[in-house]
């Protein structure tokens, strides 16, 4: 009998394709050719089916051929629904001068803005903000599901930018947070899913982010005033969650329209963006 050492399943899309990230050296490898048809080729259709997903990926441990990160897709290409949340850091909420929400602060991300980990930012508008965020995509999804069991309808974390035109998101009242915040790109996230099962401290998770090699944003996810298992109760209490579903938990302090000065995005700039243990991602913002 051969034994095969336990792996965290990651996972990647590649050319509209789903990819398994394998080794130390985060090899590719297509999802519907290793299992032999198994699998779907379609990244989306790997959600509902997450948990035989977690055994078959633990059998792949070699092969494949070497990531170019550029190369790759968001690893939920194209969700039915984007969700995201407003001031659901302390840090964030204190220098934005509000209050804290009662409930989490929802409001969606037409998914016409999700893209790529490493896409550039067209940068169209003299008010263009930067947001690292803890992503989390969908597996099974569902209705009224509890705190406790939230995380075991997940299938995996990654990094995002939640990029925010902040003209367009004040000009009307109430803001329009979901048009200032979909506009082309302004919603990378990648480079892969890391299974949600086998991070350790998924609630207290170091992330940064840097503007140009300075460090803007620094945080652990643990300062998020309604943490994963609340969001994911709170919206399943309203809508059905739907596998491949993405939603963007919020952003720490350090955001450029509450600096003093603001600093915002220009074309030239480059942001980096990490989640210690999940990945990193680039965007380099261009002219719009």
């Amino acid at each position: 009998m051969t034994i095969v050492a336990h792996m965290t399943l990651r996972f990647a899309s590649k050319n509209g394709r789903a990819q398994l990230v394998v080794g130390p050296n985060n090899n590719l490898v297509d999802l519907a050719e290793v299992s032999g048809g198994r699998f779907d080729s379609d990244p989306i259709k790997a959600f509902p089916r997450w948990s035989e997903l977690r055994e078959f990926a633990a059998t792949i441990t070699d092969g494949g051929t070497p990531t170019n990160v550029d190369e790759l897709d968001a690893p939920s290409p194209w969700p039915l629904q984007v969700f995201a949340i407003g001031l659901n850091y302390r840090s964030h909420a204190e220098e934005s001068g509000m209050g804290l929400p009662a409930v989490p602060l929802t409001f969606t991300k037409f998914t016409s803005c999700i893209a790529a980990p490493n896409a550039n930012i067209p940068i169209d508008a003299p008010m263009v903000d930067w947001e690292v965020e803890l992503v989390v995509v969908m597996s099974s999804g569902g209705r009224n599901i509890k705190k406790a069991d939230a995380w075991k309808h997940i299938a995996g974390i990654s990094v995002g930018q939640d990029i925010s035109d902040r003209a367009l998101q004040f000009a009307a009242q109430p803001p329009h947070f979901d048009l200032g915040k979909s506009k082309k790109n302004y919603g990378p996230f990648g480079p892969w899913l890391v299974d949600a099962a086998e991070v350790a401290d998924r609630d207290a998770l170091h992330m940064t982010c840097t503007l140009n090699g300075e460090e803007v944003q620094n945080t652990l996810t643990d300062d998020l005033v309604f943490n994963v298992g609340d969001i994911v109760e709170y919206l399943s209490g309203i809508v059905e969650l739907l596998p491949g579903d993405v939603i963007f938990t919020g952003t720490p302090g350090g955001v450029g329209v509450s600096r003093k000065p603001a600093v915002f995005l220009k074309p030239g700039d480059v942001l980096v963006s990490t989640i210690e243990g999940i990945g990193t991602t680039t965007n380099k913002c261009t002219q719009g």
